[in-house]
């Protein structure tokens, strides 16, 4: 599934709502008639996927949700798959279905899909990102899952969210940030772009001490680039060696630092797992 296609490749449009409780069918082909189908489903038999990526929900926007759902009702239907022990699990639409609790209603319009694991991490995912719903960290938890619950690669893992490689990998590489960085991340006090320059910085010494400073006053990405080549045992480094290192993390999507004097030096790739590891080699060697 690719997010180019979204979620909705999963709702058929012209589906009518159904003023009725979904049934459960014995055959294959019967179920996936009734995957066609909205339903009114009760919102006491919902519950949330303990694994759903996003985590942080405004507080002030679920109430204005909650208005608007109140005058016009639920627009976009939730999408739910059936639960082993009875009931449904939210798949697609936690905010809507909070809102609707909010709202007082009774039930709301839902389609019910039979998704394997994976599926349901995809779709929550693509939804959140879909809507630009997720902060930095969560994002980065959802593709680690995807990489080591379901042994997806870098690679994979982008094309199914519509994404760069050198994207989902910066992302991932967040999570390697002190624990007080990730919740400024999560509370948007900082930004993803500030977030990888601090780990530019030697050690979590000096990235807590950074973080505090950027808490204080406004610190740009350039003025944490500065520090970290400050830190650099050869101070600061010539205008084309920055070049061909930004180049060169742009190309790979991971660290690359430059070392150089006169006419010898060395490059210093960094990665941060074995899948990493063998997707840079292949990146470096696929003219080959």
């Amino acid at each position: 599934m690719s997010l180019g296609k979204g979620l909705g490749a999963l709702i058929n449009s012209s589906s009518k709502y159904q003023k009725k409780q979904p049934v459960k069918f014995a055959d294959e082909a019967e179920s996936e008639n009734k995957a066609d189908k909205l339903w009114q489903v009760p919102l006491s038999e919902i519950s949330p996927d303990a694994k759903q990526p996003r985590k942080q929900f405004d507080e002030a926007a679920l109430a204005e949700l909650a208005e608007s759902i109140k005058i016009h009702g639920v627009l976009q239907p939730l999408l739910l798959t059936e639960k082993d022990d009875g009931g449904y699990e939210l798949i697609a639409g936690e905010r809507r279905w909070r809102a609707a609790k909010i709202a007082g209603l009774a039930s709301v319009p839902a389609i019910v899909k039979h998704l394997g694991d994976q599926e349901k991490v995809e779709i929550s995912l693509i939804e959140n990102i879909q809507r630009e719903a997720l902060n930095p960290i969560e994002e980065a938890f959802a593709f680690k899952r995807l990489m080591e619950e379901f042994g997806l690669r870098q690679q994979a893992v982008a094309d199914k969210v519509g994404k760069s490689r050198p994207s989902v990998a910066n992302t991932i590489r967040l999570l390697d940030l002190p624990d007080e960085a990730q919740t400024a991340l999560m509370e948007k006090k900082i930004s993803a772009s500030q977030g990888r320059g601090l780990l530019a910085l030697k050690s979590q010494k000096d990235q807590l001490e950074m973080l505090a400073s950027m808490l204080g006053q406004k610190i740009t990405v350039r003025d944490l680039e500065e520090r970290a080549r400050q830190q650099g045992p050869t101070g600061r480094k010539d205008a084309n060696i920055l070049y061909f290192e930004e180049k060169l993390r742009e190309f790979l999507g991971t660290k690359v630092s430059i070392s150089h004097k006169k006419d010898k030096g060395k490059i210093t790739i960094d990665y941060y797992s074995k899948d990493e590891f063998k997707e840079i080699v292949e990146k470096i060697l696929e003219d080959e």
